[in-house]
């Protein structure tokens, strides 16, 4: 981390987003009305699942509540720092708390990526397997499938982030960005880097490719089922329950792809950032919606909770 005169990089500037000030203000104002609703929304689907019996034994819901404590994380290691920025006009990040946001970005981008896999295959065990899935679905196996999406959400990209952190930065130390990303990140970092952003992206794309295969051939299954066995009814019903799973999976590896596998997908600044507070900010919120707007199971169970409440 030593620049050419021998003093240390300690810490980034981020720019984030170059507006005027009366600009930035509006932009400070949604963010965090935007924010508060992401938090609000995950809430009350956890809390209705956690209290309603019925829900909390499912293994689709029990995946959704940590799915929705994974979003709160997950939109809380960026969007808080952006609003301060938006708000103190400050920008300056140690070098330590740059990599640590950087990790836990990462590291609940890919919990995600594998939390999107495992309702994927729940879907296909309960649709392709009805008589099955009770055993291959069992509360055990679903605690089991939970831990292991955090586990290889957290352990997934360690190695990278840790041979980033080693790399020696020499100026300069402004990040053109409202977050500690891998590209900009990289920009920085003095040569040689040797094959580090060759691991980086072969992480990358290992974990996100294979998700995004695993989920595809899921519901390519799952539909393919649905098509040569079911009965019209069960299908209409099959369909509106999947058709959730695959809008929101397609938002994510949708905005995911265009940045981080596309070739030439971090050229401009003013379009990544752009894309990267839509699947940081806008996705976690629209998530929730997705998933229960229309659920009838979820709207069923909130009913059950306020007649309780007025009973009490």
């Amino acid at each position: 981390m030593e620049i050419a005169n021998g003093t240390t990089v300690q810490e980034f500037i981020l720019l984030g987003f170059r507006v005027e000030s009366q600009k930035q203000f509006l932009l400070f104002v949604f963010f965090t009305i935007l924010y508060m609703l992401t938090l609000a929304e995950n809430i009350t689907i956890m809390t209705v699942v956690f209290l309603d019996n019925h829900l909390a034994q499912l293994p689709m819901y029990i995946l959704l509540s940590n799915f929705s404590w994974m979003e709160m994380c997950y939109v809380s290691t960026t969007v808080p720092r952006m609003l301060f920025d938006l708000a103190s006009h400050h920008g300056v990040i140690s070098f330590h708390e740059c990599f640590l946001q950087f990790y836990f970005f990462f590291s609940f981008g890919c919990t995600e990526t594998f939390f999107l896999s495992a309702m994927a295959l729940d879907r296909y065990l309960a649709i392709c397997h009805p008589l099955r899935y009770p055993q291959l679905m069992s509360r055990h196996s679903c605690y089991a499938l939970v831990g292991a999406c955090w586990t290889g959400g957290f352990l997934g990209y360690i190695i990278p982030v840790i041979l980033i952190s080693k790399l020696s930065f020499c100026g300069p130390n402004v990040i053109d960005h409202f977050m500690c990303d891998l590209g900009p990140i990289l920009s920085l970092a003095c040569p040689p880097l040797g094959n580090i952003s060759l691991v980086c992206k072969i992480f990358i794309n290992t974990l996100f490719l294979g998700n995004v295969f695993f989920v595809v051939l899921s519901y390519a299954f799952v539909i393919l089922n649905l098509i040569n066995t079911s009965s019209q009814g069960s299908r209409r019903k099959a369909f509106s329950t999947i058709s959730f799973h695959i809008m929101v999976a397609t938002l994510f590896y949708g905005t995911v792809g265009a940045m981080y596998c596309i070739p030439g997908g971090e050229s401009q600044s003013e379009v990544v950032k752009a894309v990267t507070v839509f699947y940081t900010a806008i996705t976690p919120f629209l998530n929730p919606l997705i998933y229960c707007l229309r659920n009838n199971q979820v709207k069923e169970a909130m009913g059950r909770l306020q007649k309780r409440k007025v009973i009490r």
